[in-house]
């Protein structure tokens, strides 16, 4: 496949943007589905895309999902970014939902996917005050009890989506240091001893310190193997890496689609300001940028399909560090091309401008997917 998408891809992509459209296509639905930009996650709307099957893209048939592959899941990613479609909950559900395709139990796998198919929400608990860009460094502790249940104590931070989710997968330290003894642990967000208290942000309520206090899980919460959570954790990041690129790809798009309709329709010294040499200059430059994302995007994502038994590390992150900065900075150039416009929330780049900076940050920071690469050439 490469890079271009197959007929049923484009079919599909063509779906979500008329959904898109339909749903969320004005300035005055989408503030209405996020409390003026509060909420990126609106349940209903996340409901709607459930009944239509587009949650479960690339989760196993079996499972109530469609049966597709990661390339589909950047489609369906890409597609609801560049649309605005308020279903910030998907990005670290089909995360989660993957690593408990790999490593999970059936009876995890039967009751964590076909949950995820139909909507419900999935939040994934690796960041700690002391331990961000450096997981390894995590000390939230479970201890096993004799009967085999087993005792968490500890906090978690700037988890994503944790107050829309129905449950978490855990990661926390069962013994050794670094990156021994780490084990990964399912985790209903209604247990007791769980509390998730909302981090304000620039983007509103995204992400949320998470408390365990007393918390009991039984002996069968573990996810995978006891001890072997870092290993597990490498398998996901790919993934997690790879949808994240797909998302701002999308984000990328719209932001440069919103600045070329108005600098097309904004004249100043009598005609319109996107035939001033500067303004069409620095459009052919990113939307140079955004092809090479786009093309390494899913080029990525056709590998890792066509080779399941492989990982990808270098390339996940070359794609997530091409996508983030990429849209970081389409968002930023595209505000100075609007001038005054471009700052105003009426015409909403400033909402891109604050979506697509933190995404250098979160799932790895560009520093960190430039360190993965620089050592994968023996650096």
């Amino acid at each position: 496949m490469g890079s271009r998408l197959t007929p049923q891809q484009s079919d599909f992509a063509s779906a979500v943007r008329e959904f898109a459209q339909r749903e969320c296509g004005s300035p005055v639905q989408r503030d209405a589905l996020t409390q003026g930009g509060r909420e990126p996650h609106n349940p209903k709307i996340y409901a709607m895309l459930a009944d239509l099957g587009w949650l479960g893209v690339c989760l196993p048939e079996e499972y109530g999902g469609e049966g597709g592959g990661l390339a589909d899941a950047c489609v369906f990613l890409e597609e609801i970014s560049y649309g605005l479609v308020p279903a910030g909950g998907f990005v670290t559900t089909v995360i989660t939902a993957k690593v408990y395709e790999r490593f999970g139990t059936e009876e995890q796998r039967r009751a964590v996917l076909l949950g995820a198919a139909r909507g419900r929400v999935l939040a994934v608990a690796m960041s700690e005050p002391g331990a961000g860009s450096d997981v390894a460094a995590l000390r939230c502790r479970a201890e096993q009890q004799p009967d085999g249940s087993w005792l968490i104590e500890g906090q978690k931070t700037w988890i994503s989506n944790a107050h829309v989710a129905e449950s978490m997968l855990l990661v926390a330290r069962t013994g050794g240091d670094r990156h021994e003894g780490l084990t990964m642990f399912h985790v209903p967000m209604n247990t007791p001893g769980v509390e998730v208290r909302g981090i304000e942000t620039m983007g509103g309520r995204e992400v949320n310190d998470v408390f365990l206090t007393g918390v009991r899980l039984p002996a069968n919460a573990v996810v995978g193997e006891v001890g072997s959570g870092w290993r597990q954790l490498m398998a996901g990041l790919n993934h997690e890496r790879l949808f994240l690129a797909a998302n701002m790809l999308g984000l990328a798009r719209r932001a440069f689609d919103d600045a070329v309709a108005y600098v097309r329709g904004r004249e100043q010294f009598g005609r319109p300001v996107g035939s001033f040499q500067a303004l069409r200059h620095r459009v052919a430059d990113l939307a140079t940028e955004i092809e090479c994302a786009r093309l390494l995007v899913r080029e990525v994502a056709s590998d890792c399909d066509a080779r399941p038994d492989r990982l990808f590390p270098r390339e996940a992150s070359m794609a997530k560090l091409k996508a983030t900065e990429t849209a970081k900075r389409v968002a930023l150039e595209c505000m100075q091309m609007m001038g005054g416009y471009g700052y105003a929330t009426e015409y909403g780049m400033e909402r891109h401008l604050r979506a697509a900076v933190v995404s250098t940050v979160y799932g790895g920071t560009s520093e960190i997917q430039r360190d993965i690469i620089g050592k994968s050439y023996g650096l």
